[in-house]
C-alpha cells in the first residue's frame, strides 16, 4: 500500500478519536464536571496520537509537513461534519460546503506540483 495512503486511511483514524476526544464529551458528559469530561478526552485523544504521529512519520517520506497539515485539515472536516449531523443532531449549514470548497482550493495550493507535473 503506498505511504500517502496508508496515511490518510491513519489519519482519518486518528480524526476520528480526536473528534470524540474534542466534542463528543457535549454529548456523553455534559452533565458531568468539565474535570471529568478533560480526563475522558485525554484518554480518547491517546489513540489519536498513536494513530497520528506514525501516520505523519509513514507521510513525511512522501509529502511536506505542510502538505501533511492539509491532509489532516481536510479529513477533520470531512470527519467531523458527520459527528456533528449525527451525534450532536446539529443542522446542516451551507457554511460546510463552503469552507470545504476553501480546503479544496488549500488542497490545490499544497499540492499542485504534484497535480501539474
Amino acid at each position: 500500500m503506498p505511504p500517502l495512503l496508508i496515511t490518510v486511511c491513519m489519519l482519518t483514524l486518528s480524526n476520528v478519536f480526536m473528534t470524540f476526544a474534542w466534542y463528543g464529551h457535549l454529548k456523553y458528559f455534559h452533565h458531568k464536571a468539565w474535570i471529568i469530561a478533560a480526563f475522558v478526552s485525554w484518554g480518547i485523544a491517546l489513540f489519536e496520537y498513536l494513530l497520528q504521529v506514525p501516520a505523519n512519520r509513514i507521510g513525511y517520506e512522501v509529502a511536506s509537513a505542510g502538505q501533511l497539515k492539509i491532509i489532516q485539515e481536510v479529513l477533520s472536516l470531512s470527519v467531523f461534519i458527520p459527528f456533528s449531523l449525527f451525534i450532536l443532531k446539529e443542522p446542516f449549514k451551507m457554511d460546510y460546503v463552503w469552507a470545504g470548497l476553501c480546503l479544496l482550493g488549500a488542497v490545490f495550493f499544497m499540492f499542485r506540483d504534484k497535480i501539474m507535473g
